[in-house]
């Protein structure tokens, strides 16, 4: 287990935890919440075969820490700096080429819901609420949040959510779009790991890196150039294999 900050990462059977601190909120105190260098490190592991994303204790993660906010956002090139780095830090957990599950208890608001955002499957307990109440404090989401939660739920949700400041609860995240399942409190951090494990077990990275590249090809790329992808890395991936098995009966 490594410890950075408020963060802390371990690898259980080829699955990485990314745990939010510090309790009871797991407040963020800067955009940068873990150091980019750091992250990159921790999902460079070759035998990593997914990563599950989750708060410690009771919360997923209550946003962002104002008085930090307020004393960075003093200086307007010091809070773009910090909040572009912070949005390079959730693209490249959202460019990963391993499945990656949040799995939400309790409060999830503000910059702790843009990075439950930037993981390919939500998970949540019947416990979890969602909001982006930074209209309350007179901005708007800022890493990556009003771009994000249009691509997961409806132009309307994702108003409503953000110019609204509404809060909703795992019922209505499920029915909008926003998490992909709902479990009992005490099953979901269980439930996130077998999920990715029934999706990984027995894979090879390269088939899973494969796929995922494939998946994202198909919203970063034309559809000539995500096909062109597609056929190329199936053919080095069946090379492989059709050596293998040459090799197997040789």
């Amino acid at each position: 287990m490594e410890t950075i900050g408020n963060i802390t990462w371990e690898i259980k059977e080829a699955i990485g935890v990314l745990s939010l601190g510090p309790p009871p909120g797991n407040l963020l105190a800067d955009p940068v919440f873990v150091p980019s260098e750091t992250l990159i490190q921790w999902t460079s592991d070759p035998s990593l075969k997914g990563i599950m994303v989750h708060g410690k204790g009771r919360h997923f993660s209550a946003g962002a820490d104002l008085e930090c906010l307020t004393r960075m956002a003093a200086s307007e090139e010091r809070t773009a700096e910090r909040m572009n780095d912070g949005k390079k830090i959730l693209s490249h957990l959202e460019a990963l080429p391993v499945p990656v599950v949040a799995a939400i208890q309790g409060v999830c608001f503000g910059g702790g819901l843009e990075i439950a955002l930037a993981c390919k499957i939500r998970l949540c307990a019947e416990n979890a609420l969602f909001a982006f109440p930074e209209v309350n404090h007179r901005v708007l989401p800022g890493l990556g949040g009003t771009v994000r939660l249009q691509q997961t739920v409806s132009p309307a949700a994702a108003l409503t959510m953000i110019l609204g400041g509404d809060t909703i609860n795992a019922e209505e995240a499920l029915r909008v779009g926003l998490v992909d399942r709902i479990f009992p409190r005490e099953k979901l951090f269980s439930a996130g790991i077998a999920l990715l494990q029934k999706m990984t077990r027995n894979r090879q990275p390269e088939v899973i890196h494969a796929v995922m590249n494939a998946l994202r090809h198909s919203s970063t790329m034309t559809e000539e150039e995500a096909m062109r992808e597609e056929t190329r890395m199936f053919c080095k991936l069946a090379k492989k294999e059709s050596e293998r098995r040459s090799s197997e009966q040789s």
